[in-house]
């Protein structure tokens, strides 16, 4: 199949995905065209199936924000035409399924028909999707689409609260590239770098939004070093670091927690970590929750949004009410205070991660695909 995929071409996760997706797509042997407005940050190029259009927006004084959606739909219709490209999948209801919507229309106008899928990644839905301004274009798009996904049955649950929705909306969760996972030999004499032997290696990875809870994080964390002997690790950037780093300094723990900023070490972050923390207020999936088990990191988390389906209780870690900040540390220490219980959670979280292996989810992928091309026959 030649596939355009449309996505944000940013570290957030939906770009992610969407990248990874169109990366196995060509792997397995699908022609992938990646229309998007900058090269997405996790594309490599050297696959002669991946290709990547820039959409260009032309600046005119008229326009006091330029018309992204216009140029964007003008792109894949080019593109469609160009390449003979036999679907699209574009990610994140607003506003790539509009656009995509529009192109449909205007190639179908040249007699020419093409499916769309969409699929719905979260704050699409909850938060931007679902203000005022958007909420009729957002529902009126997702209807329009030939096949719809969203990440979990969660975000599937609330994208029906919150729209009037008509289309059946299929569960796809997202997914983890375990091959790409490679454990270094000398992984303990490069942990030494960020704590002590004695000492638990605890991590956060986000965007410091307000969303993610930023001091419940530290909070749990300095009840944890109060019991065990531990590090924190805060990796990201954004709103609240601030807010953090002012926290850490009146708890007095600042010597023990490190903020790295947007880092290109995850993952040899991740390998050193004993536990992962991710108190959010609401998640559509957990990306970053499976990211940290599939290198073996238990997870301490909200009950909230999606993560449920990916941190299971007692297994991979443990859930708790949104806020309950001494639940989660008391959970957290449960894990970290024998190393026995702490090597079972670790197993644990690779067990779960492997369900959600980048090999078992795309050909559900790949299934919806031929059903679209079937209906638009």
């Amino acid at each position: 199949m030649k596939i355009a995929i449309v996505c944000y071409p940013t570290f957030g996760g939906s770009g992610v995905v969407a990248t990874e997706l169109g990366l196995e797509l060509a792997r397995r042997g699908h022609e992938i065209h990646f229309i998007t407005y900058s090269q997405p940050v996790r594309l490599a190029l050297l696959n002669p199936n991946v290709h990547y259009h820039e959409v260009n927006v032309p600046e005119y004084p008229l326009f006091h924000y330029q018309p992204y959606e216009l140029a964007l739909s003008s792109k894949l219709v080019d593109m469609v035409k160009l390449y003979k490209i036999d679907l699209l999948h574009v990610h994140y209801a607003i506003p790539h399924a509009y656009a995509g919507y529009m192109a449909k229309q205007m190639l179908k106008a040249e007699g020419i028909k093409i499916p769309m899928v969409t699929t719905l990644h979260g704050t699409d839905i909850t938060l931007v999707g679902n203000h005022p301004f958007y909420k009729p274009a957002v529902s009126f798009s997702i209807n329009k689409s030939d096949v719809v996904t969203s990440v979990s049955q969660n975000l599937k649950d609330e994208t029906y609260k919150l729209f009037n929705i008509k289309r059946e909306i299929h569960v796809i969760p997202n997914f983890i590239e375990l091959d790409k996972i490679k454990i270094d030999s000398n992984i303990a004499c490069h942990r030494s770098v960020m704590a002590n032997e004695s000492e638990k290696i605890i991590t956060h990875i986000s965007n410091f939004r307000k969303v993610k809870r930023i001091p419940d994080i530290i909070e749990i964390f300095y009840k944890i070093q109060q019991q065990i002997p531990s590090k924190l690790m805060m990796v990201g950037d954004g709103p609240e670091k601030e807010v953090a780093e002012n926290l850490c300094q009146k708890l007095g723990i600042s010597d023990k927690v490190i903020f790295f900023g947007n880092s290109n070490e995850i993952d040899k972050i991740l390998s050193y970590t004993d536990l992962f923390l991710l108190p959010s207020e609401t998640e559509s999936f957990g990306l970053a929750a499976l990211e940290a088990m599939a290198w073996g990191v238990p997870v301490i988390s909200s009950n909230s949004g999606g993560l449920p389906e990916v941190n299971f209780e007692g297994v991979s870690g443990y859930l708790s009410d949104v806020g309950n900040i001494e639940e989660m540390a008391q959970n957290a220490i449960k894990i970290l205070k024998d190393d026995t219980i702490l090597a079972k959670f670790k197993e644990n979280a690779l067990s779960v991660a492997k369900q959600f292996d980048i090999k078992n989810i795309v050909p559900l992928y790949e299934d919806l695909y031929k059903e679209a091309l079937s209906k638009n026959i």
